[in-house]
């Protein structure tokens, strides 16, 4: 009985150290908000506050009283809220892993980074041949993660073993392939999705990015350029036309005040005879 309270007490003092764990899927070049939640009343002390990260069995401390290490290799993509929350910009395949806010109860995010890249590296998608597709989850945790990756095309259709122009590889861990035949003119997609145990999308990554190779905002940011660029030229012309057309005449100063000017007509006479 005496073993049975001790191993309680035990429990209960580990659950009041360790706090919550949360669970974030990201893909790179997001914004991640990782969390520093406390059920303390009183607002966070962020210069109280410091954040490890933990991958490969390695801890870093990122964070020190409030304060992003200028010695980290990320600190010009790190930054801490108000609400003590550790933001990371552009995010990197390399930012995975374990995040732990230590502020008298710790409280760790996992942070998982899901990436979709062609082998080799650069194909192109608008040529036509085979392609595989790798679809890569960085970190695997929890474990039920390990078989949770699926592949859909344009239509949302799941891509099972083996198909009319694809073929579905056995996945490892959370590596996943996908060969695809390539065709040129043909608006193909394939979606690297990660589920849940409900069959919720948690995250998904497309190939390619975009059908004709140009975001939304790409597209976006070119047609302002060249309309900005056919404005300046219609502006350009126009002011060069109106100077043109208000230039002064050239040898103002042999031009006639306004004084009317009178011309006579001279005609010839016959000379007067010579007195005799």
């Amino acid at each position: 009985m005496a073993q049975l309270e001790l191993i309680l007490i035990f429990v209960l003092q580990f659950e009041g150290i360790s706090g919550r764990d949360f669970f974030l899927y990201k893909r790179p070049g997001q914004e991640a908000v990782l969390s520093c939640t406390t059920e303390s009343s009183s607002p966070p002390t962020c210069s109280m506050v410091d954040w490890l990260y933990n991958r490969n069995h390695e801890t870093l401390a990122e964070v020190r009283n409030g304060n992003v290490g200028q010695i980290s290799a990320r600190a010009a993509r790190l930054s801490v809220n108000t609400d003590c929350s550790l933001v990371i910009n552009n995010i990197t395949a390399e930012d995975a892993g374990q995040y732990t806010c230590r502020q008298g109860r710790d409280t760790s995010t996992y942070l998982s980074v899901l990436t979709i890249s062609p082998s080799p590296p650069d194909a192109d998608p608008k040529r036509d041949g085979n392609v595989t597709l790798q679809c890569s989850l960085f970190i695997c945790d929890p474990p039920w993660l390990e078989n949770s990756i699926r592949w859909v095309d344009e239509t949302g259709a799941e891509l099972l073993g083996e198909g009319d122009g694809y073929r579905v590889l056995q996945q490892t861990d959370c590596v996943s392939f996908l060969t695809v035949k390539r065709q040129s003119g043909h608006n193909r997609k394939y979606t690297c999705q990660l589920v849940d145990e409900q069959k919720n999308v948690k995250i998904e990554a497309d190939y390619p990015p975009d059908f004709n190779g140009v975001s939304p905002l790409s597209y976006v940011m070119w047609t302002v350029r060249v309309v900005g660029l056919i404005l300046m030229v219609v502006i350009t012309v126009l002011v060069i036309r109106n100077k043109w057309n208000t230039k002064p005449l050239e040898n103002d100063n042999n031009v006639n005040d306004g004084a009317d000017v009178q011309y006579e007509n001279v005609e010839a006479r016959p000379a007067a005879a010579r007195p005799q």
